[in-house]
């Protein structure tokens, strides 16, 4: 199944417009990417995953992309300008990037995995929000979408990291929609429960039937249905609506 042939397309709703999406190789940044090019906008694709990023960009029709690890703040910076140069603004920065760490109790939890999980979700978001934003500003408009989770509302035992870093995650968004509520520029999060998507190879599955059961719809989340939601939050449509976390959790959350 295509990123969008489950869902509606709305013709041109993204005409000039860019967007930088990170953690576009795969999963839902690059099913946004998709989306974002069918109605009419333009895309770079960022990620670390360099030969699976060539492949997205082929697939979707991308036309700028970005090999990096987002926890690199220069590199981050080179990135942010060189997407720029390529597109000639940027309007919409998408940030999926993000890895689940390590699954233990917080007594065992790996250091080491901690901090990459940190320096990932929270470190790297930070840094993509902070390049782009001064290029919206520049021109009056803006929509970030910060792509949180569930686990950052409520907490998954034995993902502690994940869990903390994604409630960051909305805490940073909150802050930052305020700094910029009267400057064109909008941004929410996305709190989406568990969904079909390669991350959950990073999980054992035990984890993954644990949060399937957390669900009342008893199933797992679909890409398109995050997509969808992302593209509204990206669009012009979302006009009025700042520093909230929009939900996809089939029930789970529902604050």
């Amino acid at each position: 199944m295509s990123p969008i042939s489950s869902s509606k397309v709305y013709a041109n709703r993204f005409s000039g417009r860019a967007a930088v999406i990170t953690g576009g190789a795969s999963g839902l940044g690059k099913a946004v990417a998709a989306r974002i090019i069918a109605e009419g906008g333009q895309v770079s694709l960022w990620d670390l995953d360099a030969e699976g990023l060539q492949a997205a960009a082929a697939e979707v029709g991308a036309r700028h992309v970005v090999a990096l690890d987002v926890s690199d703040q220069a590199a981050v910076a080179d990135a942010a300008g060189a997407a720029h140069d390529a597109l000639g603004r940027l309007d919409i920065l998408v940030t999926s990037a993000g890895i689940t760490g390590a699954t233990a109790p917080v007594h065992e939890y790996p250091l080491d995995s901690w901090r990459r999980v940190i320096d990932i979700n929270l470190n790297g978001l930070f840094y993509c929000c902070r390049e782009i934003a001064p290029f919206m500003l520049a021109n009056g408009y803006g929509r970030i979408v910060n792509v949180a989770s569930v686990a950052g509302k409520e907490g998954n035992p034995n993902a502690s990291a994940y869990s903390a870093s994604k409630a960051a995650v909305i805490g940073l968004t909150k802050s930052l929609a305020k700094e910029l509520a009267t400057r064109g520029v909008i941004a929410n999060s996305l709190t989406p429960a568990t969904f079909e998507s390669p991350i959950l190879e990073q999980l054992p599955q035990s984890q993954v039937d644990y949060m399937r059961g957390k669900i009342p719809m008893g199933r797992l989340g679909e890409i398109h249905e995050s997509a969808a939601m992302v593209c509204f939050m990206a669009s012009e449509e979302c006009s009025f609506t700042t520093g909230a976390t929009f939900d996809t959790s089939g029930g789970r959350t529902t604050f």
